[in-house]
């Protein structure tokens, strides 16, 4: 059985998504996602629906203010390389104050079988469970991960 790594993040903006002080997050957003799409390992990522190219249609939580991010790649590495060392996620990375309040938990890795595409309610699941439990093999975090199963 073949894994691939699944990664859910969310955000609780500062301000109302709308409002002006965001729109470079909101004028961005397609380019980092280009940027995902075509670095190695990229697998699949969340849209909205009715042809929303993005994950900001999406309402996960209640509030107006969360915004989700949800995406599979091939592996820890893959990821890690995009998240960590492209130039087209850093930059926005850099400047997340000006836009999101901080928050202890707010991303979740875990395992999925090659080919699953997790869902929103899962996704929660598993951030729920790192939050509750710390990081085990379900849900884990960057610096503290575990390997793909056998």
């Amino acid at each position: 059985m073949s894994y691939q790594l699944a990664q859910f993040n969310i955000a609780q903006f500062l301000l109302p998504m709308e409002h002006p002080n965001n729109a470079d997050f909101i004028n961005n957003i397609d380019r980092v996602n280009g940027a995902a799409e075509s670095q190695p390992g990229f697998i699949w990522r969340l849209v909205g629906d009715g042809g929303v190219d993005n994950a900001l249609e999406v309402k996960a939580y209640e509030d107006n203010h969360t915004a989700v991010n949800m995406s599979v790649w091939q592996d820890q590495q893959s990821l890690e390389e995009f998240v960590f060392r492209s130039e087209g996620h850093l930059s926005i990375m850099r400047r997340r104050r000006e836009w999101f309040d901080k928050m202890e938990f707010y991303s979740v890795l875990w395992w999925v079988k090659a080919g699953h595409q997790p869902t929103v309610v899962e996704a929660k699941e598993r951030l729920e469970q790192l939050r509750d439990n710390g990081p085990t093999v379900n849900a884990f975090t960057f610096r503290s991960s575990f390997p793909a199963p056998d």
